[in-house]
Parts: C-alpha cells; structure tokens; sequence
C-alpha cells in the first residue's frame, strides 16, 4: 500500500519555473526575455484598451449621432393575463402590484398592456393604459382610470 507522502508526480511531467531577470547565469538576466526599451518591456506595459499606435482611434474617427432624453417616460409594464389572479372587483393600483410582486418599483409609473384576457371585473387604476387593455376590461365588466403620476 502506498501513502500520500510517497505519491510523485511521473517523471519528465512537471518543469520547474523559469526565473527571468536574475543575473547572466540564468541565461535569463538583463533585460528578462523582453527585449530592448519600449512599451512591452515595462512591468504593466499594456497598450490602452482602443489604443491605435497613434493612429487616431476608432472611437475618436466616427461621428456621435443621437442624444438621450430626460424627459422620455419609462412605464413598467403589466400585461392583463397577469391581473387574472386577483378577486373579482379588487381595486388594482401601483401598491397592489408592488405588494402582489408584479412590479418592481413604486417611483416607475405603470402601465397595463391588453396581451392575454381578462374575465373577472376589476377597477384598475394605474398611470396608462393601452386602448385594448381599456376595452378588455371594460368588456369584463370593470372599470379602468388612468391616474396622473
């Protein structure tokens, strides 16, 4: 029976390290393998991320296009198959749907989408509401109101 103290690894499988920059003996000294001066022979030497060799850049070559606007309203949205597991005539609010894990957040505005359908008669009252999530609910007997946020 072997023990673990015996155990080697099979010959000729493990090399030992090369250490570079230690003297001329090594066969490794001076300049460590790296050749002469210049960025790649510096410790951390890497060019920057997009760097051309001087070359202006290629980020740099093409034009900026676009903006972004403040002002865009981003809604989070729910769709009517996901109102489908509430009573019937329960008064659906951002709360609610905050509470009940349908959305995310109480400071986004929501909207409902008409994806899916509706058969319990609910009172939605959330910040939008799509034209045919209106009638679908409407149509299922409820009501719908959109609040300013």
């Amino acid at each position: 029976m072997t023990a673990l103290n015996m155990l080697r690894p099979a010959a000729g499988s493990v090399k030992r390290r090369k250490r570079v920059g230690r003297g001329p003996g090594s066969g490794h000294g001076k300049t460590a393998s790296r050749g002469h001066k210049g960025l790649k022979s510096r410790s951390g030497g890497k060019p920057a991320l997009g760097f051309e060799g001087g070359q202006m850049p290629l980020q740099r070559r093409l034009p900026k296009r676009g903006f972004t606007n403040i002002f865009k309203v981003t809604y989070q949205v729910v769709n009517l198959k996901d109102l489908q597991d509430f009573v019937a005539h329960t008064v659906i609010t951002r709360e609610l749907l905050k509470s009940a894990g349908k959305v995310k957040s109480l400071s986004k505005p929501v909207k409902i989408l008409g994806e899916g359908d509706l058969v319990v008669p609910l009172t939605v009252q959330v910040d939008k509401l799509s034209a045919i999530a209106k009638q679908k609910i409407l149509a299922a007997g409820g009501t719908a109101e959109e609040q300013s946020a």
